[in-house]
């Protein structure tokens, strides 16, 4: 059992990439109201721990990065596969975030909403998340609290109501 707490989500890199090159059968279920899979040329602030999911899932590439390119290499050898995530929570996505997680869905990963958990309880939206990732591998869970309303959890760096 591992716990890392970190400034912000994009201390995930280290830790899903760490289970994922320990365990390439890890599944990792991404507790969020940012989807955090923009690349830097999508994002709109350009901000880093909007983007971690992009690296890890491969939709950029350390190459892609031009100086900055050698900094992100020891990520070129992980890859999350889109069927091994499952997102829960997410309410503040971007326009470009959006068309990703489409594709994404297409591709396996489970995505569900605010709008989900307020229709059916997060119970039933977390338990349909486990089921969509199966029992035949390790979880790592990415947990982000800003998912958290900021009634609750009001000393988050990007709360969104």
């Amino acid at each position: 059992f591992v716990l890392t707490l970190g400034g912000d989500h994009s201390v995930a890199l280290g830790t899903v990439s760490a289970a994922l090159q320990a365990r390439p059968s890890t599944k990792v279920l991404w507790v969020d109201a940012h989807a955090d899979c923009n690349s830097p040329s999508t994002s709109p602030s350009g901000n880093a721990h909007g983007m971690p999911l992009a690296f890890l899932l491969k939709l950029v590439q350390s190459s892609e990065l031009g100086a900055a390119s050698s900094a992100f290499a020891w990520l070129d050898d992980v890859r999350l596969a889109p069927q091994h995530l499952a997102f829960v929570g997410l309410r503040d996505v971007d326009a470009e975030e959006r068309k990703i997680l489409l594709r994404l869905r297409e591709r396996g990963a489970f995505v569900s909403t605010m709008h989900d958990v307020d229709r059916r309880g997060i119970g039933p939206v977390v338990d349909s998340a486990l089921e969509h990732l199966g029992d035949d591998g390790p979880l790592h869970c990415s947990f982000d609290v800003d998912s958290c309303d900021p009634l609750i959890a009001p000393a988050t760096g990007t709360a969104v109501r």
